[in-house]
């Protein structure tokens, strides 16, 4: 035993746990990708996941590990968008609450997924434009107070990071020879449970995280050695606006190789990339490590690349490509 919060045998415990309950996402491959990139590259499309996003993993887990008299109080969560919808889809399956603290500011579209899930969605209200960490708090906390809901953080929690782990277990059972995974890297639930995986499965691939310049704190925090607060982003990758937790930034400094940055304008170009040549639907989250490849933020000529495409929802009322992606 490590000792750590999180271990392997915690994300084969998660695998078992959601089996059946989720899909086991397909592995695309593009020849026009790989002339493009000069490598081999290998797609995880958690984009055909339940509520189309990977973090249906960790909300699955979650949920399942709760006794059945501590599920019926119901589970509380804050989130601008896909770990609300996937909290909310996770307790309609077990049949129990869920209650979402969301900023009211949310796109319309991940508004619409928690009402569609069954998910109760309570306003944080706030004197900014976005809700401070502070202000999401409170309104967890009042929940909490009045419904005795079982709190679950969007990403800096160990059975959040172990669900979220599952999908690169999952891809490097299916493709154990990658020379490089990419992950986007916002909390880093999904950039530590990779970590994990990786470890776990023996692997010598290099685990890369990628984020926007426009929201660099786990790049700097990993360089500093100690969290950097994300302060003020402004990023069309709404899902990576967030500052990392303790147990991930734990994690991802033990185990990852290297954080890299991307542009706007680099997102929204691997954005339509995708859907002009793989014919799927991304979120501009999930193009964060196509950017990185766009943009040359790493040597993969020759290599074998591993892609988490984490998410498929997108606004289609806002494409960035529509309009000049922000600076």
């Amino acid at each position: 035993m490590t000792g750590d919060p999180v271990t392997f045998d915690d994300v084969r415990a998660a695998r078992a746990r959601i089996e059946g309950k989720l899909r086991k996402t397909p592995v695309l491959t593009s020849t026009t990708l790989d002339r493009l990139f000069g490598a081999s590259l290998r797609l995880k499309c958690e984009n055909f996941q339940r509520a189309g996003v990977f973090k249906s993993r960790g909300a699955f887990n979650t949920v399942f590990t709760l006794g059945d008299a501590d599920a019926q109080r119901g589970v509380v969560t804050s989130s601008s968008g896909n770990h609300a919808a996937a909290i909310s889809l996770a307790a309609r399956t077990r049949g129990i609450r869920a209650y979402i603290a969301m900023p009211k500011n949310a796109l319309k579209s991940k508004v619409a997924a928690v009402h569609r899930y069954g998910g109760e969605i309570i306003w944080v209200e706030s004197r900014g434009e976005v809700p401070t960490t502070e202000e999401y708090d409170a309104t967890v906390a009042r929940v909490q107070a009045e419904t005795r809901a079982n709190l679950v953080h969007p990403y800096n929690d160990p059975r959040v990071i172990a669900g979220q782990g599952t999908c690169a277990a999952e891809f490097l059972e299916e493709c154990p020879d990658l020379d490089f995974l990419l992950a986007p890297v916002g909390g880093g639930g999904l950039l530590s449970g990779t970590t994990l995986a990786a470890r776990g499965a023996r692997s010598a691939v290099k685990v890369i995280g990628c984020e926007p310049e426009a929201a660099d704190d786990a790049q700097r925090s990993l360089r500093a050695g100690h969290i950097v607060p994300q302060i003020g982003p402004r990023t069309i990758a709404d899902g990576l606006r967030t500052s990392l937790g303790d147990l991930t930034f734990a994690l991802i400094s033990r185990d990852v190789e290297d954080i890299v940055t991307v542009t706007e304008q680099g997102i929204a170009e691997a954005m339509r990339l995708a859907y002009e040549v793989l014919k799927i639907v991304i979120e501009p989250s999930s193009a964060v490590p196509l950017a990185a490849l766009l943009e040359r933020k790493l040597a993969v000529e020759g290599r074998k690349v591993g892609v988490i495409l984490t998410g498929g929802n997108a606004d289609l009322d806002q494409l960035p490509w529509a309009r000049p992606a922000e600076r």
